[in-house]
């Protein structure tokens, strides 16, 4: 199940980033984040539940919600900026809401939430737990938490709200896809911390034995000592980023993570990225993640490629608009 050594590791951790005082009890080793959400939606709320999450999203949160036989309930995230909607997320709450799903720095957007937002944020779901009589829970998926592009603070939400969960994986960190290594941090200030500890527990058994390797766990204390190659990144979005704007695209330049959305010359993405597919270079289309209209580039390709990505924008920029 969870080794002390993992636990402890994390909870160490993340008291030193946050100044929360995270214990290794109220950590929850899980086989990456697709486990985290899975697990946490099921200890938290019972089919035909409301869940709320925010759009553009994470490709699979609809899915993971209907899968638990919860309803999803989406809520736009603001135009331009892709800040959090308080007042759509607040109308969107109702008596059968558990759980509200956020994703900072968010993909695919690269949209950091600030101080303000998240008090508001706590302010809407703590005035909505009152008026229904049950706690909403905050999910708060931050799998690219240290992959942070600016200079710029990363807040947790967690910090902002008691009824909280702080959802990991390494391997976008680590760009290690497939080793299916991550954790439930639940809020030091979680009422009923250990009643929420042992739903945890039969959530991760009862999903199908969600918890990673032992191997994987005894390695957590030399990852957590990692770090992402963020100049890489940095220097990849501003090449990337100004060569594409130069070109006349439409582009979010990321605060986070490791992706860049553009939108799309023509109407139809799915067809300019096959276009772009046709010359060698992939990307994902928008209407996988709930923007239609648009396509995201991930700056995870080595410097090479993104070199040569340019050009291939260029001529299909003018391919798609004789």
């Amino acid at each position: 199940m969870d080794l002390p050594a993992a636990t402890s590791a994390i909870a160490e951790g993340l008291r030193a980033r946050f100044g929360l005082p995270f214990t290794r009890d109220g950590i929850a080793m899980t086989n990456g984040n697709f486990t985290g959400l899975s697990a946490t939606l099921r200890a938290v709320a019972d089919p035909g539940d409301e869940i709320v999450y925010i759009s553009p999203p994470w490709f699979f949160y609809e899915s993971l919600i209907a899968a638990g036989g919860m309803t999803p309930v989406r809520v736009n995230a603001t135009e331009g900026d892709y800040d959090l909607d308080l007042e759509d997320l607040e109308r969107a709450i109702g008596p059968r809401t558990r759980a509200v799903i956020v994703n900072s720095p968010n993909n695919p957007t690269g949209r950091i939430y600030r101080e303000p937002t998240l008090d508001g944020l706590a302010g809407v779901l703590v005035g909505a737990s009152d008026r229904y009589g049950a706690p909403i829970y905050l999910l708060s998926d931050e799998a690219y938490n240290r992959i942070v592009l600016d200079d710029l603070p990363f807040p947790t939400p967690v910090a902002h709200y008691d009824h909280s969960f702080l959802l990991y994986t390494y391997a976008k960190t680590l760009l290690s896809p497939g080793s299916r290594l991550g954790y439930i941090a639940t809020s030091p200030s979680m009422p009923d911390g250990e009643a929420m500890a042992e739903a945890l527990l039969m959530s991760r058994i009862t999903t199908g034995w969600g918890f990673p390797s032992s191997l994987l766990q005894r390695s957590v204390p030399d990852l957590e000592r990692m770090a992402p190659d963020l100049a890489s990144f940095r220097a990849r979005r501003e090449h990337l980023c100004g060569a594409l704007q130069a070109q006349g695209y439409d582009l979010s330049a990321p605060e986070g993570t490791f992706y860049v959305l553009v939108r799309s010359p023509i109407a139809d993405d799915r067809a300019f990225c096959d276009l772009l597919a046709s010359k060698g270079v992939w990307v994902l289309p928008g209407e996988l993640f709930e923007s239609p209209g648009r396509f995201r580039i991930s700056l995870t390709a080595n410097d090479d490629m993104v070199d040569r990505s340019v050009s291939v924008f260029d001529e299909a920029m003018r391919e798609a608009r004789p």
